[in-house]
């Protein structure tokens, strides 16, 4: 099994590859729904994250108030970094059975779709790391624009994660995707038209 980590930055179009990758038949694995799926899964997250961060992120009912939470954690990146040490070990396990079970179905080429691919060393088990780049005022503008916040907080969440100059170094393959989507779909299609090729 050839495994691929597809990876960018917030705002830089990652999801838009992933889901072009996605329809044209690739197996994907998605952090961001397993960071999602593992709070349900293993409920001793929150619990950790209530007596590390205290009870004022969750409402009346108990429910985490992920949002409000997600906010607080990109303005302080210690607090950040306390979350992650929680968090990451469910989600790198979970990651893990995942490959192991599609290497047991027979994937022949999988794609690992992680927004901190880099940050947390998975791009050691993969093969091949893609990179969705773009330049950071385009970068903070789509921030903005999807997420309705200002730009300082786009910044904050932007800078949580390596620069994207330095993810170039870790790259085999790098998608610019500052244009039109029309040329982000060509730069995927010769990449679809690789894998094809040359790893199956």
């Amino acid at each position: 099994m050839i495994t691929i980590g597809l990876t960018g930055g917030i705002g830089s179009g990652k999801s838009t590859v992933s889901l072009m990758l996605k329809t044209a038949g690739f197996e994907i694995i998605d952090a961001d729904i397993i960071a999602r799926d593992v709070l349900k899964k293993y409920p001793e997250i929150l619990e950790k994250v209530k007596i590390e961060f205290g009870a004022g992120f969750f409402d009346w009912r108990g429910d985490f108030r992920r949002k409000e939470f997600g906010n607080h954690i990109f303005r302080f990146p210690k607090q950040r970094k306390k979350y992650e040490e929680i968090i990451i070990p469910y989600i790198k396990r979970e990651i893990f059975e995942s490959m192991d079970k599609h290497k047991k179905n027979g994937t022949k080429i999988l794609v690992l779709d992680a927004p901190t691919l880099i940050e947390n060393d998975l791009h050691k088990e993969v093969d091949y790391v893609i990179l969705v780049w773009v330049d950071q005022n385009t970068q903070i503008q789509r921030v903005r624009d999807r997420d309705g916040i200002s730009r300082e907080d786009a910044i904050n969440r932007i800078n949580s994660q390596m620069p994207l100059e330095r993810k170039k170094d870790f790259a085999n393959i790098i998608i610019e995707n500052n244009d039109v989507l029309p040329k982000t779909k060509e730069q995927v299609d010769l990449l679809i038209e690789f894998l094809n090729s040359n790893l199956k």
